[in-house]
């Protein structure tokens, strides 16, 4: 399965004989399943030591983690001859971050919300359920 995102039937050749991407195929696409696992590790990780500066280095790992899922986006949908894919990058950047919001610290702390798991699992529902009415423009 190609990562870039397939919405017109001309780009089907170009694909390798896949077909045009459907409402599940781009939710599929626009998580960065990758990132996602690693936050959830870091988190983990960084939960589980004795550090005194744990939420610092949450942050500047979440800041890491939504760097990088814009540049692994943008390289793992790259093909020859095609614009970048802005779209597919800007929303699977997003995703990553509402991942991370829906997954609690350093978000709940710097909220200061008592009912931050519950937003933030709500907020991740209705974002992943939208996200697939996304169709990029970008050929």
């Amino acid at each position: 399965m190609i990562s870039r995102i397939v919405t017109n039937q001309y780009q089907v050749a170009d694909a390798a004989g896949h077909e045009v991407d459907t409402y599940f195929d781009r939710v599929v696409k626009y998580i960065p399943a990758e990132i996602v696992s690693a936050w959830v590790a870091i988190k983990a990780l960084v939960e589980a030591s004795a550090a005194a500066s744990k939420y610092t280095v949450l942050w500047v790992c979440f800041v890491a983690a939504a760097l990088l899922t814009a540049l692994w986006t943008l390289k793992r949908t790259a093909l020859p001859g095609k614009p970048p894919a802005i779209t597919q990058t800007l929303v699977a950047t997003g995703a990553f971050i509402v991942w991370a919001v829906a997954l609690g610290e350093p978000f709940s702390s710097l909220l200061g919300l008592a009912q931050q798991s519950l937003y933030g699992g709500l907020l991740l529902i209705f974002y992943t359920l939208a996200v697939g009415l996304v169709t990029p423009k970008e050929g």
